[in-house]
């Protein structure tokens, strides 16, 4: 146990309460709908290569953020005061940080870079506080967390100030260094490198953290096909349109939560090495699943757009490339925790790339259509070959 004056600010680990999920936490978690939004915003509003880009290094940003929170809050209880204020705190940050997203490669770089850092390193060092003198092997881990976070922070800060192509170049730097970081043990000269063992979590609380987010992330696709529907005047076409970008966002989510995320959560809680799994199957694996949602969002706001729209192989890229990333993720996160590459959603990437080379000719509300229709068929393929209609293979 932390104890500072007394009082405990981790979890009670092997409790009813260790493992459960706050409302300040769900509350946290507010703030990343309106960075998703923004996030799908900057995308669809600078659908360019250079774009593209941009969008995809704040997406891996975002998700940063979020995924060291959850970590920390597995060890610290944000029912006690001193973490529920750190949270806060983070919240406002997150604000500042999901306020700046349109304009972190124009006049905000430095407001992104600054709130970012603050989280990053503010968080660490906190974590740190809370385990001196109880939890030694911990104390260590976030120094040597903090240490990597601090040389990333020189870069962040530094493109902040930079503009145009530096500013993507010293912040790729910054991501670099931290995305590397858990792979590489977060090693420090002197304090050594941490090992799986270290990294003794609670399963079900890092499952069920990972699932409210992609919950969330669905919720506001679903919000982004609602709001353009409702500016645009009602027809046929725009109906189609709506029901197709519903569809695909359902079949998203019976494909994460059906089979997958029960599983998940089952086989971390009985892991031996629980930090292992839960760095690949979730640190990791879930960034494909978050960026295939917010391409989705995007390709039903070109659908809306540009429903007719043929031979444009950007638009063609968003459309195909939100299912595609979204069943990226899930064969690495349903790898990770069974042990078994989907055969369902191999094949459905397959079906994909098929697409892919029918695109150019294919209007692009039908090849919305088309992409949908494969998740669907992904996820009754799946169905079927689990809920032992038919004899599982080794790959399902």
């Amino acid at each position: 146990m932390a104890k500072t004056n007394g009082t405990n600010w981790l979890r009670a680990k092997g409790s009813a309460s260790g493992s459960k999920v706050t409302f300040l936490e769900l509350f946290f978690d507010l703030v990343f709908v309106f960075s998703i939004s923004q996030l799908s915003h900057v995308l669809a509003a600078h659908y360019t290569p250079l774009g593209a880009a941009e969008a995809a290094l704040m997406t891996f940003a975002v998700w940063w953020v979020w995924i060291f929170t959850a970590w920390v809050t597995n060890w610290l209880d944000p029912d006690k005061m001193p973490v529920r204020g750190m949270l806060v705190a983070l919240m406002m940050l997150g604000l500042l940080l999901s306020a700046s997203i349109p304009e972190a490669f124009g006049d905000k770089g430095l407001l992104f870079a600054g709130a970012y850092v603050a989280i990053q390193v503010g968080r660490s060092l906190f974590t740190t506080y809370a385990m001196t003198r109880v939890d030694r092997p911990n104390t260590l881990n976030f120094v040597r967390i903090t240490a990597w976070l601090v040389v990333a922070g020189v870069f962040w800060i530094a493109g902040g100030l930079l503009e145009h192509e530096a500013r993507l170049i010293a912040w790729v730097i910054a991501l670099a260094i931290e995305y590397a970081g858990p792979a590489a043990g977060f090693a420090v000269p002197g304090l050594g490198r941490s090992t799986a063992r270290d990294w003794d979590v609670s399963g079900a609380h890092m499952a069920e953290r990972c699932a409210l987010f992609v919950i969330i992330c669905l919720g506001e696709a679903i919000l982004v096909s609602g709001r353009t529907f409702s500016e645009l005047p009602f027809s046929g076409l725009t109906s189609i349109v709506f029901v197709t970008g519903f569809v695909g966002t359902v079949a998203m989510w019976w494909l994460y939560f059906r089979f997958g995320h029960g599983r998940a959560a089952h086989r971390i809680e009985h892991e031996e090495t629980p930090g292992s799994l839960a760095r690949l199957a979730f640190t990791y694996g879930h960034i494909p699943i978050l960026a295939g949602i917010i391409v989705h969002a995007v390709a039903v706001e070109f659908m809306f757009s540009h429903p007719h729209e043929t031979g444009d192989l950007g638009i063609a890229a968003a459309v195909l490339g939100g299912s595609g990333l979204f069943l990226i993720g899930n064969l690495w996160f349903k790898g990770a925790t069974s042990g078994q590459l989907p055969l369902s959603h191999l094949a459905g990437l397959v079906f994909l790339i098929l697409l892919a080379f029918a695109a150019p000719f294919i209007e692009v509300y039908l090849m919305g259509i088309l992409a949908t229709l494969v998740l669907i068929i992904v996820a009754a393929w799946e169905y079927r070959s689990l809920t032992g209609t038919e004899t599982a293979p080794t790959l399902h």
